[in-house]
């Protein structure tokens, strides 16, 4: 038996997103399929705080679906750097021509069809659709899992099937008949901003008094957090190489993996120790050997699954190479033009702090 009936449930929702809720965020202002599709893709893992610069920087630059699709991606990657989960904006300029191409360049209304848009599964495409234009979805981000779960006494982690299956069924109980949009963005709301993964606000919580973690004081256990595993190091080389001009060599990264379709610095498995093997490394690479080869200090970054460690090496070559020979994936960008393209956000931190649109050629600083 539930501990509170879907209406009442609904209802507690509403007249608490009435009241104090958020009406006023920029894709609210005018929610259009495409502006709520794009803020969807944005806040997929990403605080609210976080995506509205990105959001109206996005906007500003892509303001139709007309203007993402015909769109190069580095421009789209560029305006998502820092941002993170760079298949999200690589699946949401494929959706766009997609939708230019299989829709005639309106976004669908029929949920079978958004749902099968690149980067848009069951839940986005029920936020689309009810914020959209007020049809009833239920959905079930990470917001939403967490007052299912506490309110209801969902045990376990909701990345197990069997309990994602009893939040869906919830979730599907719950969402009212009419004003599905507004209860979709006020149980959004109610978990970003009361029901938060520590410190929750219960004495304020429209559902405090049907709700099985508060009786039962069990906020900091439901939901079960993901099973702890201790994350692996992988490490790689990375080089910082400028010609006699001072340009920087970016590699492009392959389109699907990690950073998917930015450009960042070549890497190696060449220790970075190993200057006589990276000087080696310039020859076979370059025709030349390179005037200057220094280690800085080793960088962290922590992805889903493994931690990867970077150590970092600038390259002076001093001199034209007489070749190139990874032309494919290779270009050499003055460092003032890297800096707007799409980067990794570790990757331009690093920039950052070489600082090379500063530095002298040949005087870049002795140590990091």
């Amino acid at each position: 038996m539930l501990s509170v009936s879907p209406a009442v449930f609904a209802a507690s929702v509403l007249d608490w997103f009435d009241q104090h809720g958020r009406h006023d965020l920029p894709w609210q202002r005018d929610p259009t399929h495409y502006r709520v599709w794009v803020s969807e893709i944005m806040l997929q893992q990403t605080q609210v705080s976080v995506v509205i610069p990105y959001f109206e920087r996005f906007m500003a630059s892509f303001p139709t679906l007309a203007d993402l699709a015909a769109a190069e991606l580095d421009a789209v990657l560029a305006l998502w750097s820092g941002l993170g989960y760079y298949a999200r904006a690589r699946n949401l300029h494929r959706a766009a021509v997609q939708i230019m191409t299989a829709h005639h360049g309106h976004f669908p209304d029929d949920f079978a069809a958004v749902a099968h848009l690149p980067g848009i599964g069951r839940s986005t495409a029920g936020a689309i659709l009810s914020l959209a234009c007020g049809q009833r979805h239920p959905i079930l981000d990470g917001n939403v899992k967490r007052v299912l779960a506490r309110v209801f006494g969902v045990a376990g982690w909701p990345g197990q099937r069997s309990v994602l299956l009893e939040l869906w069924h919830l979730a599907e109980c719950c969402t009212p008949m009419t004003r599905a949009g507004a209860y979709n963005q006020g149980m959004m709301d109610l978990g970003a901003t009361l029901c938060t993964r520590t410190r929750p606000a219960c004495t304020r919580c429209p559902l405090a008094a049907h709700c099985i973690a508060q009786q039962q004081v069990r906020q900091r256990d439901l939901p079960a957090p993901r099973p702890r595993q201790t994350l692996p190091i992988r490490a790689t080389t990375l080089l910082a190489v400028r010609d006699s001009s001072g340009a920087l060599l970016l590699e492009r990264r392959p389109p699907s993996g990690i950073w998917g379709g930015l450009w960042s610095l070549p890497e190696t498995d060449i220790p970075a120790t190993d200057t006589a093997a990276l000087a080696d490394w310039c020859v076979a690479q370059f025709g030349i050997r390179p005037h200057r080869v220094e280690r800085l200090r080793e960088r962290r970054h922590t992805f889903t699954h493994y931690h990867l460690s970077m150590a970092l090496v600038t390259i002076e070559l001093g001199a034209d190479p007489s070749r190139v020979q990874d032309s494919a994936a290779w270009s050499w960008y003055p460092p003032e033009a890297a800096r707007q393209l799409g980067l990794p956000a570790p990757i331009a931190r690093i920039l950052a702090d070489l600082n090379l649109e500063s530095q002298p050629l040949l005087a870049l600083f002795a140590g990091d």
